[in-house]
């Protein structure tokens, strides 16, 4: 099916690309505006990859003539200041810049925000067996919980909510002589949900929504989009199967649903902790023994307590280590070993409860790559529109990166490729993490989502985007890479800010808008940056290993981190492994393994604490010699059924911290007694890296 996909949430001004789905590169795909709210100016240009930009608020409908037919998309435009932009076929401003020289900026540099950030919405969906209709039929009701900004002065009642009823469903239903899905939805009284017959749902009912809302003398702000489906499973029967001759004697059984809230991460990884592997340098071995290598340690590495294994690319490529530059998507890279070996480490992994993820490389081929040699200064190369190209002739490409050559994604060709690719290796994993998510366009990821979850809802989908953007939660990526959440790991580390902004990176997530259910992922050394303990020193570094474990969010080790390496991509010394890191990393993931208040669904609260030293003679107490109060950060974690302190020292020397939360005297990592009674008979927790203690509820 063709059909572009979900509904459009804009200001006036954005530009959205449009696409068809699923495309054959010899098709014809024609774009029109079928209508638009009175004044508009705005038009869709006249490529099969289009663009579009409303220019005055209100509902428009896009036409797509797709070679199965015609399929209308719904795109919903709120007011925003676009002064001096060009709405002729959707040239307005993107909703990011993709230029080479505005790509992803420094980890530290700050998210600015005019006023109040934007609200926050989730949608839920549930069957009504009793509702009261005039038919008797069930109905399908889907409620919105709008949520403010939290520097927002607004309630949440002042909040409005704008529903969508996919147009895609909408044609599906009438296609079935199944009544119009938008013809027979009410909204309820308080305007927070859509109630309609479940006799109006052909297959599956998709309803997206935002939140809007209108500060004081601002244009409005709109939430990342939220939706929910509602699936039919089974259709009413008799239970003999053919209706009985007498119908009062045996009623049908009613139809069944599932109800799927669409933006929400796997389920299991709520409980997931990442294991990046730098595939070429974490095995000493022959070249083509990777594989097998890599298998023979996934006993050793499912012991220290993780379960999700990311691998850096293990195609075919360029003979560059990092194999980010691919020369070929279909075939395993020949020194790593075959599409045999890999498969059969995957299946290690699974065996060990392991999870795979396969990095997916989107953006770009190497130079080496077969369409590139043809369409390098050869005008005439049937795939030189395959690749973005400089005035100079030289390929589109990012920062100094020399080797790789940026693909057109408007180009059919190139988007059929990819999700070839797709189908190609999604099949044998558990997940994409998706590489430079930030430079493809929005609409190939909300496709790619839509493939890998109509086969497998429990496929992940992570995107590495510096600094991270809240719309990527809207129908694309279940986690992003939390760059800001680093950034200040190695600011704290540095001695360059107080610990206690870790907690101001954990709540800026919501402050630019993304949505509770919105994943992170948190580290603090990755295959591209300095190993953090080489920059901050061994005390920093284990308090940082452990905030990433403690925080909201899902968290990775980096192999080799868990073993004090030092080499940033270097071969893991094994050999000379420092065991007692180890064993604190184990200590630590057991731990939150044992503890779901220290999961990404928990609630963070901040707490008083007073800091002093290890040496609890003096008077008054107070920190002194290599222990001050910016070097810890003492919060709670609130799960369903405990909650946790914790307690984080970035000094190289003992601290003991005054929390304000009656506690327990057990710390949970190492299982002794951390309470300690200072002179002034003050109960404070002694912490060497972390504490983490029972609070009284």
């Amino acid at each position: 099916m063709h059909h572009p996909g979900p509904p459009r949430f804009l200001g006036t001004g954005e530009t959205t690309e449009l696409a068809p789905r699923d495309p054959d590169p010899d098709a014809t795909y024609e774009w029109r505006v079928v209508d638009a709210p009175p004044g508009s100016e705005s038009t869709v240009g006249g490529d099969p990859v289009t663009e579009f930009t409303p220019d005055v608020p209100g509902r428009y409908t896009l036409g797509l003539d797709a070679p199965d037919g015609d399929h209308l998309l719904t795109v919903r435009a709120f007011a925003a200041s676009y002064e001096g932009v060009d709405v002729a076929g959707g040239s307005g401003t993107a909703i990011r810049d993709r230029e080479g020289d505005h790509g992803p900026i420094d980890y530290g540099a700050e998210r600015a925000h005019e006023g109040v950030g934007r609200p926050r919405v989730r949608l839920d969906a549930t069957i009504d067996r009793e509702a009261d209709t005039a038919d008797g039929d069930d109905e399908v009701v889907v409620r919105a919980t709008p949520t403010p900004n939290p520097e927002s002065e607004l309630a949440a009642e002042d909040l409005t909510v704008t529903f969508v009823v996919d147009d895609r469903d909408v044609a599906a239903a009438v296609a079935a002589g199944r009544q119009n899905p938008r013809d027979a939805v009410r909204t309820t009284d308080d305007e927070r949900g859509l109630r309609l017959p479940t006799d109006a749902v052909s297959e599956r009912l998709r309803v997206h929504a935002v939140a809007v809302a209108r500060e004081p003398g601002s244009e409005p702000r709109i939430s990342v989009a939220d939706a929910v489906a509602v699936e039919r499973t089974g259709e009413g029967t008799f239970p003999s199967g053919d209706a009985p001759s007498d119908p009062e004697l045996t009623a049908p059984a009613e139809p069944t649903f599932e109800t799927v809230r669409l933006n929400q991460p796997p389920e299991w990884t709520n409980e997931a902790t990442v294991y990046e592997v730098f595939v070429r340098t974490f095995a000493d071995c022959e070249e083509g023994e990777t594989f097998d290598a890599l298998a023979e340690r996934i006993p050793r590495i499912a012991d220290l307590g993780v379960d999700t294994l990311w691998l850096t690319p293990v195609l075919q490529h360029d003979g560059k280590p990092h194999g980010y530059n691919i020369t070929d998507f279909f075939e395993v890279a020949s020194d790593l070993g075959d599409r045999d070996d890999y498969e059969a480490l995957v299946e290690t992994a699974h065996d060990h409860g392991m999870r795979v993820l396969f990095d997916f490389v989107a953006n770009h081929t190497a130079r080496d790559h077969e369409w590139f040699e043809d369409a390098y200064q050869n005008p005439e190369s049937p795939y030189r529109d395959r690749y973005e190209w400089q005035e100079s002739g030289e390929p589109g490409t990012y920062f100094d990166w020399e080797l790789i050559a940026n693909l057109n994604h408007s180009n059919l060709h190139v988007r059929r490729f990819l999700l070839d690719v797709v189908d190609e290796w999604a099949p044998l994993v558990d997940g994409f993490r998706c590489d430079m998510a930030w430079a493809v366009p929005d609409s190939f990821w909300r496709e790619l989502r839509d493939r890998v979850k109509d086969i497998d809802r429990e496929f992940l989908l992570m995107d590495e985007t510096i600094p991270y953007i809240p719309g990527f939660h809207e129908g694309m990526f279940d986690v992003h890479f939390d760059a800001t959440l680093y950034f200040q790991l190695r600011q704290v580390g540095r001695g360059a800010e107080p610990a206690a902004t870790l907690l101001d990176a954990i709540d800026q997530r919501a402050e630019i808008g993304f949505p509770d259910h919105a994943g992170f992922l948190q580290y603090i050394e990755n295959h591209d940056e300095t190993r953090y303990r080489v920059e901050c020193g061994d005390a920093a570094a284990a308090a940082a290993g452990a905030a990433t474990m403690t925080l909201p969010g899902v968290p990775m080790v980096y192999a080799g981190q868990e073993i004090g390496q030092r080499g940033r991509r270097d071969a893991i010394a094994w050999e000379h492994a420092r065991e007692g890191v180890r064993d604190r990393y184990e200590r630590l993931l057991a731990t939150r393994d044992a503890h779901p208040a220290l999961g990404p669904d928990a609630d963070l609260e901040r707490v008083g604490y007073h800091v002093a030293s290890g040496d609890l003679s003096e008077r008054p107490i107070v920190a002194s010699g290599n222990i001050h109060p910016d070097d810890v950060v003492a919060f709670c974690r609130h799960g369903e059924t405990e909650s946790l302190v914790v307690v984080l020292n970035f000094a190289p020397d003992d601290a003991t911290v005054a929390v304000d939360v009656e506690h327990g005297d057990t710390d949970l990592v190492t299982g002794d007694s951390c309470v300690v009674v200072d002179g002034d008979g003050t109960e404070r927790i002694r912490v060497e890296d972390v504490a983490v203690v029972r609070a009284e509820r």
